[in-house]
């Protein structure tokens, strides 16, 4: 199995293209050859991305700011996906918050579900019939390693996250045989290869260094498993860690350890 081959008539579209999992992904599939339509808030900070990889690849990226925790701008983004040919989709936009949910902000928290999940949901459902009816497509929705387990103040976070989980794996099932592949990215943490001291958030300076992934090695792990129509890709060793913990741990004594060290994160 493999990727859709690029084409002049077709572009991945990738949420969440300006910094992070998604700017990576995006990257590789420039090099790739693959036409991009590049969505994030920042349009300084995409067309500086889209003239570096046109450059670079001579590919054509395209880029279309948008707030998709808005419902009206995420239907712009969808009527857009239903008239054109995207034949790979890379959910990764996201945002999260930390520490009791009575005491965060609730606009925050409702941008942040409309942002990890809705939207989600939305440009997923908008893709996959053209996929479907081409025979080949590509869909990878960035869940977390979080939604495995209940996370005390980490609570709207670890609702978005379990859902993109459950939902992407139900559709993995429900597309073979289509030729559309559809892979969950579940990542723990994941950040950039160097990290200045003074930029250092906690999880960073608690966190090991052997025990974190890049964002460059995670996006080649996650398009591999998309290639190959993995159900799930956890990228990293602490991801795995993770992944495999939480499986297995109960809950009962995992979440309030969690919930604990997520405290300090508030």
């Amino acid at each position: 199995m493999t990727l859709p081959y690029p084409s002049t008539s077709a572009a991945a579209l990738v949420t969440g293209a300006s910094q992070g999992i998604g700017e990576a992904i995006a990257r590789k599939l420039a090099r790739y050859g693959h036409n991009l339509v590049l969505v994030a808030r920042r349009r300084e900070v995409l067309e500086k991305i889209a003239a570096e990889l046109e450059e670079a690849h001579g590919v054509t990226v395209e880029v279309r700011p948008a707030d998709l925790s808005k419902a009206e701008e995420v239907t712009e983004l969808v009527e857009e996906i239903e008239n054109r040919e995207i034949n790979i989709l890379v959910n990764s936009a996201g945002i999260a918050s930390f520490g009791p949910f009575l005491d965060q902000d609730w606009d925050y928290e409702t941008n942040q579900f409309n942002l990890n999940a809705t939207a989600v949901f939305r440009l997923t459902r908008a893709a996959l019939p053209g996929m479907v009816a081409r025979g080949e497509g590509a869909v990878c929705n960035v869940g977390s390693a979080a939604g495995n387990v209940p996370i005390p103040n980490n609570a709207t976070y670890v609702f978005t996250k379990a859902g993109v989980n459950a939902f992407t794996e139900a559709l993995h099932y429900e597309l073979k045989g289509t030729g559309v592949h559809c892979t969950l990215l579940a990542p723990g943490p994941v950040r950039e290869a160097e990290i200045p001291e003074s930029e250092q958030s906690i999880v960073d300076k608690v966190v090991p260094d052997f025990l974190w992934t890049t964002y460059e090695s995670c996006a080649d792990e996650t398009l591999e498993a998309l290639a190959k129509n993995r159900r799930r890709v956890v990228p990293g060793p602490l991801s795995k860690a993770m992944n495999a913990i939480s499986a297995y741990a109960p809950s009962g004594l995992l979440s309030p350890v969690m919930g604990w060290f997520y405290a300090k994160m508030a």
